[in-house]
Order: C-alpha cells, then sequence, then structure tokens
C-alpha cells in the first residue's frame, strides 16, 4: 500500500481535420455568431479514420513516453468513453496490445463527460490500495459517430479526441499528487442528455442541462478543494469539462477565481470531447507550461447521467 499517487505525464491526441463553424452553416441552419455567443465553440476536430481506440492509443503513447517509464512498468489501463462502438474487446485491451503492456488490469468505463475523474479516482484507489503500482488512465471520444448532423442543437456541440495519464505511486514521506475524489450523480435528471438504443445519436434538453450545470455543481467543486485542503485562491489553475464557456464562467465566479487562475477553455478550438476534454485541455496547458510543475489544479467533470467528479491534483 501506498501513501497516495501523482500524475507524472499527459498526452493528448486530437485528429487533423478540422470543421469551423462556418463549415456547419453549411449543411445545417446556424451560424458562427450564433454558435460563439451560445456555447464558445470556434471549431472541432473530427475523426475520419481514426477510431475511439487509436486515438486512446496515440494519446497514451505520448504520455508514457513523456513519463519516463517504459510499457513493463504499466499493470493497469483504464478507460473512460461513452462513444466507443464495439463492446467487446472493450478500448483498455486494445490500447495495452498495441503498446506492449503485458497482463495489465484493463477496463473502460462509462459516466459521460466525467468520466476521466472517474477513471483517475479508480487508478488512485488502486494504487492507494497495493493492487497497481503504475496506471494510464485515457479519456477518448469519437463523438461524431453518434451526431445526427442535421439536428443543430447538438451538431454544433461535440468534436473527437483523447487524452491521457500516467498514474504512480508517491515514496513514503512524499505528499499525494491526486486529492480525494468527490464524485455523485443526479440520477434522477438523467434522462435529459441521452445516448440510448442501437446505432443511437446524442440527444439532449439543452436548457435542463444548463441550468443544472449552473446552480447545481459550483458547491461540488467547492468541497472537491475542501477534500483536498486547498482553498480555491490556492488554485493555479482550473480545468473543467469543455461544455459550454458560460458554464465555466459561471463555476468561475462561484469559486471566486481571481484573474491569475487559469481557466482552460479548449472549447473553443476542440469542442466538448466528453471524457476527453479534461486530459485534453490539461495536457495542451502543461505541453504550453501555462502550469508550473507541482501547482495545484481543480479538474471537474460533469455530463450525461447526470454524473459528476473531480479533484485536485498536482501539475506534472
Amino acid at each position: 500500500m501506498t501513501a497516495g499517487s501523482r500524475i507524472v505525464a499527459m498526452g493528448h491526441y486530437q485528429p487533423s481535420r478540422v470543421v469551423t463553424n462556418d463549415d456547419l452553416a453549411t449543411i445545417v441552419d446556424t451560424n458562427d455568431e450564433w454558435i460563439r455567443d451560445r456555447v464558445g465553440i470556434a471549431e472541432r476536430r473530427i475523426a475520419d479514420s481514426e477510431s475511439v481506440a487509436d486515438m486512446a492509443t496515440f494519446a497514451a503513447e505520448k504520455a508514457l513516453a513523456n513519463s519516463g517509464l517504459t510499457a513493463a512498468d504499466i499493470d493497469m489501463v483504464v478507460v473512460a468513453t461513452c462513444s466507443s462502438v464495439d463492446r467487446c474487446p472493450n478500448v483498455a485491451t486494445r490500447v495495452a496490445a498495441r503498446l506492449g503492456i503485458a497482463a495489465p488490469a484493463a477496463f473502460d468505463l462509462n459516466t459521460a463527460c466525467s468520466g476521466f475523474s472517474y477513471g483517475l479516482a479508480a487508478a488512485d484507489h488502486a494504487i492507494r490500495a497495493g493492487a497497481t503500482r503504475n496506471a494510464i488512465v485515457i479519456g477518448a471520444e469519437k463523438l461524431s459517430d453518434l451526431i445526427d448532423w442535421s439536428d443543430r442543437s447538438t451538431a454544433v456541440l461535440f468534436g473527437d479526441g483523447a487524452g491521457a495519464a500516467v498514474v504512480t505511486g508517491v515514496a513514503d514521506g512524499e505528499e499525494a499528487g491526486v486529492g480525494p475524489v468527490l464524485w455523485g450523480s443526479a440520477p434522477e435528471k438523467g434522462d435529459v442528455l441521452r445516448i440510448e438504443g442501437w446505432r443511437p445519436y446524442i440527444q439532449q434538453e439543452g436548457q435542463s442541462v444548463f441550468r443544472w450545470a449552473t446552480t447545481a455543481l459550483a458547491p461540488f467543486a467547492l468541497q472537491t478543494c475542501e477534500r483536498a485542503g486547498v482553498r480555491p485562491e490556492e488554485l493555479a489553475a482550473f480545468v473543467p469539462h469543455q461544455a459550454n464557456t458560460r458554464i465555466i464562467d459561471g463555476i468561475v465566479k462561484r469559486l471566486g477565481l481571481g484573474p491569475d487562475v487559469v481557466v482552460a477553455k479548449d472549447l473553443v478550438e476542440s469542442g466538448n470531447t466528453s471524457a476527453a476534454s479534461m486530459p485534453l485541455a490539461l495536457s495542451k496547458l502543461i505541453e504550453r507550461r501555462e502550469v508550473p510543475s507541482g501547482a495545484p489544479v481543480l479538474l471537474f467533470g460533469f455530463g450525461g447521467g447526470l454524473t459528476y467528479a473531480g479533484q485536485v491534483v498536482r501539475c506534472p
């Protein structure tokens, strides 16, 4: 058993195809101003040939290369996704096979947009319990497979991509780099965002989701900081699920975050990538060196289910 875990490296992958708001305006009744005003998105990446497993592998490969570890050091692979077409074998085992990871615990989980925080918590708990030494946690989505491109209420929102973290145990006497998770759900509201049935499309009651996100989530984000023993004003960065800039701004305001706190808004260039959105955004912040190593970062995911989860992590 160990006293905790930490993220040692991140990686991300996005398809090369960029679809702008103006591109969407040629196939559905919308325009750039309408999309930017309501959700804040300017463009998104759409996968052509890449699968969820492909994108997950590319992100994990990059994270592993950045970590100083090798495939032989990894004994757990966790993939958060709600868009994988294949039910078996799962994405995690395909990633493990492609990276040459021998005999890991390997599983997928689906809590939609909060999935990365759920996966990170699962890896952290396994490491604390002594069941795992080093894990790769991945959020990967190909939501373009699930979009009705004639429905402007959803077609403008989503994109494809993946982000990954390598997580390892801390040495004796070291401070844990992954704080206690706060997680939960509002299952009685779960039907307001749906991917149901055979060959489904994403459907949502946008105003209901927006009201829940803007009224219910800030207290949970604050509780996440409290569990970690970190005051909001001590945060170096806030990386929420990338759903809507108005939702993000509302949570920032309620947390009382000052202008010196870096707030991830990767959705402007990536759209809503569900379980991939937080690791994708955090990986980019680290790559651009916008957050110092060791600084506290609040991760907070929320979405379909309706589920939520968050933790304070130390930036690798």
